[in-house]
C-alpha cells in the first residue's frame, strides 16, 4: 500500500497507492454526505456543540470500523449505538394523558419555544421525535434502529408530540 523512496540519506518520502487515495476519497465523500445529519441529531441529543462533535467523530469511527463503505443505515446504527452509551435508550418515560380539548399551538409560537420544548423531552422520545419529525424517517425505520417494535415507536412519537404541545401551551 505504501511506497517509500529515499530522497536523500536519512530522508523518506511516503507515496500512497492509487487504491488508497480512492478509499480516502470515498470515505471523505461518505462523511461529507452524512455529517450534517449526524451532527444535528447529536447536537439535539446533547445540547452541546463540543459533545456533538465528539459524538459525530465517534459515530463515523464506529461506522467505518464496521464496514469500509457505510451507508446511511450503517451510520445511523453507529449513531444510535453511540447514543446508547450516554443515554438510557430505549427507556420510555413519558405517559401523557390524552388531550381533553383541542389546543391550537400553531399561532404565535417562536422557533426558540419549540427548540426549548424539544430539548426538555426524555432521551428516547426526543430521539424518536427527531428521527421521525425532523429527519423524516418512518416509524418502522426508527424502530429498527433503536431496537423496539414499530408500535412502541409510534406510541413514543405520539407521547413526544403531546409533551411538546403541553410545553408550548404553557
Amino acid at each position: 500500500m505504501l511506497n517509500t523512496m529515499q530522497e536523500a540519506p536519512g530522508t523518506q518520502i511516503t507515496a500512497f497507492s492509487p487504491e488508497t487515495m480512492v478509499a480516502v476519497s470515498q470515505r471523505r465523500e461518505i462523511f461529507e454526505r452524512n455529517r450534517h445529519h449526524v451532527y444535528a441529531v447529536a447536537f439535539w441529543m446533547t445540547g452541546n456543540e463540543l459533545a456533538a462533535e465528539d459524538l459525530m467523530s465517534d459515530t463515523f469511527r464506529e461506522a467505518f470500523l464496521a464496514t469500509p463503505n457505510p451507508g446511511v443505515e450503517d451510520i445511523d446504527r453507529a449513531l444510535v449505538g453511540e447514543l446508547k452509551k450516554t443515554f438510557d435508550i430505549p427507556v420510555f418515560t413519558l405517559d401523557c394523558a390524552p388531550s381533553r380539548e383541542v389546543r391550537n399551538v400553531r399561532s404565535n409560537i417562536l422557533r426558540t419555544d419549540l427548540e426549548l420544548a424539544v430539548i426538555e423531552l426524555p432521551a428516547t422520545e426526543k430521539l424518536i421525535f427527531l428521527m421521525h419529525d425532523v429527519e423524516g424517517y418512518d416509524c418502522d425505520r426508527v424502530a429498527r434502529l433503536i431496537g423496539i417494535t414499530e408500535r412502541e415507536s409510534r406510541l413514543a412519537l405520539h407521547q413526544a408530540r403531546l409533551r411538546v404541545r403541553e410545553l408550548l401551551v404553557k
